[in-house]
């Protein structure tokens, strides 16, 4: 069974280890000890309550099949005459678009603007990640 220490839930749900802390003391995610007293969670109870405090879809996803949605800052914009390319910036993931000139002067996308990156792909590659810390268990 995985386990995970409270730095490294919060680095996976994009938290502080502070958050995580207090969601354990108030009983929202499950929590244990270690042989070495720390606090760690276990994989599934993580993976649970990951998928059930998901953000919603935006209002918009209702009228797509798309559900990859990513609400995020523009934080560049690169025009030429025919195509343009716009930089999202949402939460810790960088998400870049190639489009027509065309279609970002429509939708007046500007840096600082909010943006929602919509992902639809055929194929979605899924690595094995290496853990940035020592996990406990195995």
């Amino acid at each position: 069974m995985t386990m995970f220490r409270i730095g490294e839930a919060a680095d996976l749900l994009g938290v502080s280890a502070d958050t995580i802390r207090r969601w354990v003391d108030a009983g929202r995610l499950p929590a244990g000890r270690d042989e070495h007293s720390h606090r760690v969670i276990d994989g599934v109870d993580l993976a649970a309550f990951a998928r059930s405090h998901a953000a919603d879809p935006d209002a918009g996803a209702e009228f797509s099949s798309a559900r990859n949605r990513l609400r995020g800052i523009v934080v560049d914009v690169r025009k030429d005459t025919v195509m343009a390319q716009v930089d999202i910036q949402a939460g810790p993931f960088r998400v870049v678009s190639l489009m027509s000139r065309e279609a970002v002067d429509d939708l007046d996308l500007q840096v600082g603007s909010m943006a929602v990156a919509v992902i639809k792909s055929t194929t979605v590659v899924v690595e094995r990640a290496t853990p940035t810390r020592t996990r406990v268990g195995g």
